[in-house]
């Protein structure tokens, strides 16, 4: 059974391995999306920018996140994040699955959705669940879609869409990660001047660059 999901609503999860799946609709007007995470404590912050899961650092140093990149099905782009939640450190108390666009509005994206897949599931499966997710005054540049969570021995999965109009590094400096700001505005241009030359077959599926284009997360200083 698919759980449609509505905003601030859970459900537990049972799978050891999940993929969280971001996907929206493209088009001439509508910005790249990424899909990050953040592992955060109770106290929602990083330990370390280690833990932060983005296209410059694809994985988690512990094997229990990493990102899968994008695909191109028609009209539909995806790109997901899976997570093993057995190899999730026990200091690790949420995993923030996050979607950003390069400094444009989500507003202009459409039909964003997130989908949680059993990731141990063989072939094809239909989702555990799904969100969509609505910006909530369409100015934001980042959005956490939704958090896997501990509860008791277990894990849970909430519908969040919480938006940030200072993108990436706002979203990233409000859990604890030091960011570059100018680093993040030259990676930013870089970013947009690859966009505008890309193929259709370059955005089937794309992997991280030789050059890194997103924003370099500094050492967060110890919580």
């Amino acid at each position: 059974m698919t759980h449609a999901m509505q905003k601030g609503s859970n459900i537990p999860v049972t799978a050891a391995a999940v993929r969280a799946v971001l996907r929206w609709t493209g088009g001439p007007e509508v910005p790249d999306v990424d899909a990050s995470a953040l592992l955060v404590g109770p106290d929602g912050r990083v330990r370390s920018d280690e833990d932060f899961v983005f296209y410059n650092q694809p994985r988690h140093p512990s094997g229990a996140v990493w990102r899968l990149g994008k695909k191109q099905v028609g009209e539909g782009i995806t790109d997901a994040v899976q997570a093993d939640l057995r190899a999730v450190p026990s200091v690790v108390d949420r995993v923030l699955v996050v979607a950003s666009a390069e400094d444009v509005p989500f507003q202009q994206v459409r039909d964003l959705r997130i989908l949680l897949y059993d990731a141990t599931a063989a072939g094809a499966s239909e989702p555990l669940a799904f969100f969509d997710v609505r910006p909530e005054t369409g100015a934001e540049t980042a959005l956490i879609c939704g958090e896997l969570y501990r509860r008791g021995d277990g894990w849970k999965f909430r519908a969040l869409g919480e938006g940030y109009s200072n993108g990436l590094v706002g979203l990233a400096t409000d859990h604890g990660i030091s960011v570059d700001e100018n680093a993040a505005e030259e990676a930013s241009g870089a970013a947009a001047a690859a966009a505008a030359g890309a193929t259709d077959e370059q955005t089937a599926l794309m992997g991280p660059p030789a050059t890194p284009v997103r924003p370099v997360p500094q050492q967060a200083a110890p919580v």
